[in-house]
């Protein structure tokens, strides 16, 4: 009975010493899994970074283009507006002088009474100039409604460039690591 106990426990120990290195082999090849898995993660990450730096190159690219256009289009819109400052300011003097076709209108009508035929065509001149004198002031008040806009657009394009180079200012941080 003695050699059993000492077999059994012999076959007992085998047994634990299989089911160890089983263990400790599955462990190993499990420790290889997670490093293959661990080192696919890690190239998965490093592309992803490659190409989200490339994105942000060109986003910072992009938000500069658009701060050009913005300044540009700021220039320009301040360049049409000092022309509108000018056509009603030309307008106006248009219009002022209009106020003495009344007066040529009237001399008109005195020499209507010596010269019939001259009258009737200064008759309808002078319903002309009233009509071009109405037209006039209606254009001088169209003016100053546009030069208003150009003055409003050209504010609104301004509070927009500057709220676009407030965006592009975190995307210049970033150009100096980009390659």
């Amino acid at each position: 009975m003695s050699d059993d106990g000492k077999r059994a426990f012999i076959e007992m120990v085998g047994r634990l010493g299989r089911e160890t290195q089983l263990h400790l082999d599955e462990r190993y090849l499990h420790f290889q899994i997670t490093n293959v898995v661990l080192l696919v993660v890690s190239l998965l990450l490093a592309i992803l970074a490659i190409f989200n730096m490339y994105y942000i190159h060109i986003l910072y690219k992009d938000m500069s283009g658009i701060v050009e256009s913005m300044d540009s289009m700021h220039y320009r819109l301040r360049a049409v507006n000092d022309s509108m400052l000018s056509i009603t300011d030309t307008v106006g003097e248009i219009d002022r002088n209009m106020e003495h076709m009344d007066r040529i209108t009237q001399h008109t009508l005195q020499l209507s009474a010596t010269m019939p035929e001259i009258r009737q065509s200064m008759h309808q001149i002078g319903e002309q100039v009233g009509l071009i004198d109405l037209d006039m002031v209606l254009m001088s008040s169209s003016m100053t409604n546009v030069e208003l806009r150009f003055v409003q657009m050209t504010g609104g394009v301004g509070v927009m460039r500057e709220n676009v180079y407030h965006l592009s200012r975190p995307m210049g941080f970033m150009n100096p690591m980009m390659p």
